[in-house]
């Protein structure tokens, strides 16, 4: 049955006559009216834009010709809007390699939060998850890879590899784990340069198929903000390093062959402004340099497969998504959002207080893992002092050389206030965690008084995350929670909606409804190029249900 969509009144030409359209001669009942977003929404059936006088009619059925021998008794066709499945709003290859079938990435969020809870829902729904295993230690990492194995033993799943520059031994060990757990995708995040061990985890296993083929077992997926940092991934492993290895007899002679065949990573994520580890970088300037970046590389090495870009960064409603669609992400990775959701690794004061996050209620503050070498995370404000607190230690940090130097006042607040103990106990406490972690650490700041320094201010970073992430209410004035601004442009979006309360936000039914979002606004602004208006209270999309939005993507 032919569906007459939407009649509105349409301006004189602004719009041009492209064909006709006659209803499905099998149509013996009269067209059935929906609104203009009810058909938008029908993603999977196509829509006809059609003109008599002037009035507009909108079809999700019937029998278009094109050109202008036309006959001129039939309606006018002035635009036609293909079907879009949510799997065609990314890149084919990309769902393919990955096994998925949406391409939709929950990125990691360190110490859990992005838990192993995520990860298994995204990977039954047809979406792609990784676990955020930075800060955990490699037992509870070993255990909550085995778990995800057991509950996506086809995947798709993944973990994340973040770069430890003052920590080696860790990446290495994480490496290693990896390897002899059989995880074959990472996201490798934080990197500001490549490292042995994420080079060896690459080349773990590489060889050649009866064809020729170069196969590849370990796959990363890099998270980048700078274009210095995508060149390394963009590019072959680093003869140096591949020398190493052989030097190690890690890889031999025809692996170190084949690796200047391929790039180091298969596919990279632009992150432009997001929460945690973030150069603020604007997506709309990000995105492209990051491809054109790609593409004179792939003329320089001709790889197979050339990478693929996807983007992070404000990937948080169905608009900003439609912009990444629009601008040709091979695929959409969110973050923030994911925090807010029930199966997040964090606790139900942080989803409450993400529920009641707006655009500015963002900071950047020192970074734990990084606090040395001056690098900053994006982290929530409103409601906490993290953001204050960790400045301020930084502060100290440059204008001291050790905590004897510290005056007498400055040292009793920060005993009183920020550790609540003396920073002698602190450094007890400290010192016995490094020599569990890395020992190294603690032979360094017994040599160095300002790393001493700088480990026993690094504990209260780290710890202001965990007590974040335990709920803690005496330390709520303490707490780390990494957040970008997408998460106020989510809570607007869901604002009045069942979105909005915080024990409905599941992953799954995010990161549907901000796809499914998408592809309806996709949909939208094709139709306006045929000169076609709306009022914005027509295309006002709210979240779905679940089991709405799988009516929808019925064939």
């Amino acid at each position: 049955m032919a569906s007459i969509i939407m009649v509105q009144n349409l301006p004189h030409n602004t719009a041009c006559r492209i064909g006709s359209w006659l209803p499905c001669s099998q149509d013996s009942s009269p067209p059935t009216s929906l609104t203009i977003q009810q058909a938008l929404s029908q993603i999977h059936s196509p829509v006809y834009v059609t003109q008599q006088d002037d009035t507009l009619n909108y079809h999700t059925t019937g029998t278009i010709q094109i050109g202008s021998d036309i006959d001129t008794s039939q309606q006018s066709l002035i635009g036609y809007v293909p079907a879009l499945k949510l799997s065609r709003c990314g890149d084919a290859a990309f769902m393919a390699t990955h096994g998925l079938r949406y391409p939709m990435v929950a990125g990691s969020m360190a110490k859990g939060i992005s838990s192993a809870e995520i990860v298994i829902a995204m990977g039954r729904a047809g979406m792609l998850g990784f676990f955020g295993a930075a800060g955990l230690t490699l037992d509870t990492v070993e255990e909550t890879i085995v778990r995800i194995q057991e509950a996506l033993p086809d995947g798709p799943y993944g973990v994340n590899l973040i770069h430890s520059p003052n920590e080696t031994n860790l990446e290495r060990s994480l490496v290693d784990l990896y390897i002899k757990n059989n995880v074959h995708l990472i996201e490798a995040s934080a990197f500001l340069t490549l490292s042995i061990d994420v080079v060896r985890y690459r080349l773990h296993g590489i060889h050649k198929n009866d064809t020729g083929e170069i196969i590849t077992p370990n796959r990363i997926i890099a998270k980048i903000s700078r274009e210095e940092v995508a060149k390394h991934f963009l590019s072959p492993p680093p003869e140096k390093m591949l020398k190493k290895l052989l030097d190690q007899q890690i890889i031999t002679e025809q692996q170190a062959e084949l690796a200047r065949h391929i790039p180091m990573a298969e596919d990279v994520t632009a992150e432009a402004d997001s929460g945690g580890h973030t150069d603020n970088r604007p997506t709309l300037s990000l995105f492209p340099t990051i491809c054109s970046l790609r593409d004179r590389l792939q003329l320089q090495y001709q790889y197979t497969t050339p990478p693929r870009i996807g983007l992070a960064g404000g990937i948080a409603t169905p608009h900003s998504a439609a912009a990444a669609i629009a601008m040709g992400a091979a695929y959409l990775v969110t973050g923030t959002v994911n925090q807010a959701c029930i199966e997040s690794g964090t606790s139900d004061m942080v989803r409450a207080m993400l529920a009641e996050t707006r655009q500015a209620d963002v900071a950047m503050a020192p970074a734990a893992d990084m606090f040395e070498m001056g690098v900053n995370v994006q982290v929530l404000k409103r409601g906490t002092m993290f953001s204050m607190r960790a400045s301020k230690l930084y502060d100290i940090f440059r204008s001291y050389n050790s905590l004897d130097e510290i005056p007498a006042d400055e040292k009793e607040k920060l005993e009183k206030t920020f550790f609540r103990a003396p920073l002698a106990d602190i450094w007890t406490a400290t010192r016995e965690f490094f020599l569990k972690r890395d020992p190294r650490q603690v032979e360094r700041a017994e040599r160095d008084p300002k790393h001493l320094m700088a480990l026993v201010f690094r504990s209260y970073l780290g710890q202001a995350t965990h007590w974040a992430n335990a709920g803690d209410t005496g330390r709520k004035m303490d707490f780390q929670v990494w957040c970008g601004p997408a998460m106020g442009a989510f809570n607007e979006w869901t604002h009045d909606t069942f979105l909005q309360q915080t024990d409905q936000r599941q992953v799954v039914c995010v990161n549907l409804n901000i796809l499914f979002g998408a592809a309806v606004l996709t949909r939208a602004n094709e139709l306006r190029r045929y000169g076609t208006t709306f009022d914005s209270s027509e295309l006002s999309f709210a979240p779905l249900t679940i089991d709405y939005i799988k009516e929808y993507l019925r064939d």
